[in-house]
Order: C-alpha cells, then structure tokens, then sequence
C-alpha cells in the first residue's frame, strides 16, 4: 500500500459506505434512520470537540442545536416566501452561522471558566433558554413548534429534496464534510493546544497562551457544527420545536459521546450511530426505553469507561499482534453468565414495566421473547430473579479467568515489543 493510499483510504471507504448504504437499506424506515444517524454523528462529534478533545463538559449543547435549527427553518420559510431561487442546499450552513453566533454570544460568559464551573454555567443558560422557548412564541412557536415545506424552494441540480433519498445524500455530504473538518481541525496546532487546555491548563498559561481565549474559540467552533447539524435536521423534518434544543437533547448527545467513548475521535460517530439505531428501535419495542438508556450509560461510566471504541481499541493490538486467540477461552466462558444476567434484567424490567401497565388497564399478559407471560403470576419473576441473580454470581466468580488471559496476553505483547526494539533489528 503507498503512503498516499494508506492516508487516505479510511476516507474513500467512509464516502464508498455514505454512498453504498442507500443499496443495502433502501425501505423509508431505514433511508430516515440513517438521515438521523449523520445529523447526530455531527451533533456528537461537535459536542466532543468541547469534551473530548478541550476538556469542557457541557450541560446544554443542544441549546447551538436547537437554535441553529430555528434559525434555519425560519431562513427556508423567508426564502420560499421571497421566492430568491436559494437551494436548500445552503440551509445547513446558516444553521451553522447562527449556531456560531450563539456559540460567540454564550461563549463569552461560559468561558471564562472551566471545569465544574463551566458546567453549571452551560446548564443554566440552557435551562434559560429552553424556557425562553415557550414564551418567545413568534421565534420558537410554542409548544408546537415552526413548519416548512422543503420542496418548496429552488431546485439543486434539477433536485428538489422531496425523496428521502435525496435528502439522506444531502445529509450524508454534509456528514462526511463535517467530520473530516473537525478531523482536520484535530491535527492542527490548534488542535494540540485544545488537548493542552484539557490536561494541563495552567501550562498552558505558562508558555505564553492564553486558556482562555482557547477555550473560547473551541467553543464557538463547537457550537458552529452544532448549528449545522440543527439545520440538517430542519431539513429532514421540516418542524422545529421546543424539544430540540432542551435538556433531554443535551443529554441524549451526552449519552452518545460517552457510550462511544470520548477518548477517540471515532467515539461520537460509534455512539450516534448505537444510540440513534436503539433510540428508533427499542421505542417501537417497550415503553422502557428510557430506562434501558440509563442503564446502558451507568454501565459503560462504571464499567467501561472508554465506551465501545475504547473497548475494541483494547483488542486492537492483541489482534494485530496475533494474541487475541488467548481470550477466547476466557470470553467463552464468562458469555453464558453474562447473557443470563441481561435477560433477567430485562425480564423484571418488562414485568414491572407491565405491572404498572396494570393501573391503565391493558392487562398482566404480554409477550416476552417470543412467549406469552403473565406478569401477575410468581413463576416468570421468579425465573427472572434466578436468571439475574445467577448470571450476576456466576460473572463474578468467573470472571478471575478474563483477568489472568489479559496479563497471559499483555505479557506476551511486552514480550514482541522489546524483541521488536532490541538492538539485533
């Protein structure tokens, strides 16, 4: 492989699978799905930017979000209404501007300070302007939010965007533009100084820059594709509303970049992808969704704290090394009882889910996994309070195993390392 493919063919393989997927999953369902999955993939990395790589954890993200996206459903009403042949092509872009107007405007009082303080500052003026929401009706539409009608202005390229499948491509090269910017932007001095900012920022102060004003521009940078990501969503739906730029937004971006795992630029797009994909289907499944997504966020903060990226990183090196074979058996081992755990949890999850059901009157019999269960009888609680409890003993008391064939594998990869460096090669 030349040194010029080899830079450059993780992105031909990125734009070959933007461009291929509409082939694989072409049903309405999944042309909207992936429409989501790259407005969120922006929406995460943007907020990452801020977190993973500057070192800032903020509470209200999704306000450039929302906000890039009222801005930019009003600019397609007032185009379609001055008939000015602007295509909607463009539309991504003023939800970006606005988004890094607001990013300036917010950034220069959340900046200031880092660090818990920032936090508290961010939740607040989200706080403040999710409630603003419901009283400037004219800008954000109240409970019900602003309509447009895409198809209403001026054609690009003889396309008018009222397919899904033209509007999955326009999101898609606005995906795959957004992401290798904020790549770019990672390998950029500027880009060194933010993770300087994040690990040591008194240094930073020390050789001569200015924390501060780092921070400051990370922030608005941040918040600019933010905004583009409100656009596209703008875009896709055609309705913005008073939900989109809120709490519950913040934290939903929150959960991806963590559940990615914010160490890795990859991350945010592994965890928008995951969260969009089970944030779709597991609503048409339970009406527990929610609380399966808080229980997938405490288990990756407490137990893999490196997300899922992190955790295939890990193998990485045993695999490339040709070491991964000796987890196998360990894996092996501690997958039964990892497995009967999950399905009890689920099990008293949907039973309790479905005793509370009982109040509404829609009965104790439901289905679970493919059989018929009735919630107000003993037997399926107590069949899942043995599958949790045991698969919970048996992981702890099997789990030794999956630690000694990591030290048996993180030995013998010290061990090809200094063969590798000894002066003999």
């Amino acid at each position: 492989m030349t040194p010029l493919l080899r830079i450059y063919w993780p992105w031909l393989a990125l734009a070959a699978l933007f461009a291929g997927a509409p082939q694989i999953f072409s049903s309405g369902s999944s042309l909207t799905m992936m429409s989501v999955m790259g407005e969120m993939i922006i929406f995460a990395l943007s907020f990452n930017m801020l977190l993973g790589q500057t070192g800032l954890l903020s509470f209200g993200h999704a306000v450039y979000f929302g906000l890039g996206g009222f801005v930019a459903i009003h600019a397609m009403n007032a185009l379609i209404h001055a008939k000015t042949g602007a295509p909607v092509v463009m539309i991504p872009l003023i939800g970006g501007l606005a988004g890094f107007a607001f990013g300036i405007l917010f950034g220069f009082i959340s900046t200031k300070r880092a660090g818990l303080v920032f936090s508290m500052i961010s939740l607040g003026l989200g706080e403040l302007v999710s409630s603003s929401s419901y009283i400037l009706r004219s800008f954000f539409g109240g409970e019900e939010g602003i309509t447009t009608n895409r198809t209403k202005m001026a054609p690009f390229l003889g396309h008018k965007f009222g397919p899904q499948i033209e509007v999955y491509y326009l999101v898609a090269v606005w995906c795959f533009v957004c992401i290798a910017a904020m790549y770019a932007l990672t390998r950029t001095p500027f880009g060194r100084m933010c993770n300087a900012v994040r690990e040591n920022s008194e240094r930073v102060e020390y050789v001569g820059y200015s924390a501060q004003t780092i921070r400051f521009i990370a922030f608005t940078i941040s918040a600019f594709f933010a905004g583009v990501a409100g656009g596209l969503t703008a875009i896709n739906f055609e309705i913005m509303n008073a939900q989109q730029l809120g709490a519950q937004q913040s934290s939903l971006v929150l959960l991806m970049s963590y559940i990615g795992g914010v160490g890795y630029f990859a991350g945010p797009i592994v965890g928008a992808i995951v969260v969009t994909f089970l944030q779709i289907t597991l609503s048409d499944v339970t009406n527990a969704w929610q609380l399966y997504f808080g229980l997938l966020f405490i288990g990756f903060v407490m137990f893999a704290p490196g997300g899922i990226t992190g955790w295939l990183m890990l193998h990485r090196e045993a695999m490339l090394k040709r070491e991964l074979w000796r987890l196998a058996p360990a894996y092996g081992t501690v997958a039964p009882a990892l497995a009967a755990s999950f399905v009890g949890a689920v099990m008293l999850i949907e039973l309790a889910e479905r005793q509370l059901a009982l109040a509404r009157s829609e009965g104790s019999v439901m289905r679970l996994f493919g059989f018929e269960v009735d919630a107000s009888s003993a037997a399926p609680w107590l069949i899942a309070l043995f599958l949790f409890c045991g698969g919970v003993g048996a992981t702890r008391l099997v789990w030794p195993k999956v630690t000694d064939a990591w030290g048996v594998v993180n030995v013998a990869l010290r061990a090809r390392s200094q063969a590798w460096a000894s002066p003999s090669r």
